[in-house]
């Protein structure tokens, strides 16, 4: 079994491969013999945060033994929308949980006026919050900033996204570190080099690190490849199967 746990879909899918339908994902998950994928819209957007979640939606009705929707809120557009958004996410849609992007949509992952209020509303449905952390906006999405809101949810789990990667540098030591120290975050390995991956499963152990591709801006059917050869001799059968499915079905309540 393989879920990967970083999956983007777009209802407006542009050529190329920036962005892909729910139907091209599906494909390359065939061809890389991924079974179920956590999927969560694609950005960018401007403020279509409503119809592509709801897309996510459909894609997990028509394909319920593939797709694990996910949601998406931007406080941005308005923190009592964010929450409303949030609610719906999970009391409409069954989505396990909503992911907020300090990085695309500008804003301070751990800010008392924007994101924690929506936290506090994920955090209060029991359901899973998930955080884009990386390089890539370091200061707005430090994983430092994840400890922090962790901190004051401390029975609500995280998934903390990039494990400080999405960039050329990377801040994995810092997603390492806040892991360590709250049992209720997971790190996604996804957009990040092979080698801070494998930093975590050996300082957390492999039952804290999850497979992710980032697709569409990744290929599946690579980062599975690539987690193959970097497991390889690492780690058990038993925990690869950690790595690659287990974890993230625990944390989702599979």
């Amino acid at each position: 079994m393989i879920i990967d746990a970083d999956c983007h879909v777009s209802p407006t899918p542009e050529g190329g491969g920036s962005s892909i339908s729910v139907e091209v994902l599906l494909r390359r998950m065939d061809r890389a013999g991924v079974d179920k994928a956590l999927t969560w819209l694609q950005p960018p957007y401007k403020r279509e945060v409503a119809p592509a979640n709801r897309y996510v939606y459909e894609a997990s009705r028509k394909y319920p033994d593939r797709i694990l929707g996910f949601g998406w809120a931007d406080p941005n557009l308005g923190v009592e929308e964010a929450k409303d958004m949030a609610k719906r996410c999970i009391e409409e849609y069954g989505f396990y949980g909503v992911k907020l992007n300090g990085a695309q949509n500008e804003y301070f992952i751990d800010d008392p006026g924007l994101s924690l209020p929506v936290v506090e509303v994920i955090a209060g449905m029991g359901k899973v919050v998930a955080f884009h952390s990386g390089a890539d906006a370091y200061q707005r999405t430090h994983p430092y900033r994840v400890g922090n809101v962790a901190e004051k949810f401390p029975d609500t789990k995280f998934l903390l996204v990039h494990m400080g990667g999405a960039a050329f540098h990377d801040l994995s030591r810092a997603a390492i570190e806040v892991a360590a120290k709250y049992p209720n975050v997971t790190l996604i390995g996804s957009a990040i080099r092979t080698i801070p991956i494998l930093n975590a499963v050996k300082t957390l152990g492999p039952s804290r690190i999850c497979y992710g591709s980032d697709t569409p801006f990744e290929l599946i059917h690579v980062e599975v490849a690539k987690y193959n050869a970097m497991l390889e001799g690492v780690v058990t059968e038993e925990e690869k199967e950690m790595i690659m499915s287990g974890n993230i079905s625990r944390v989702l309540g599979l």
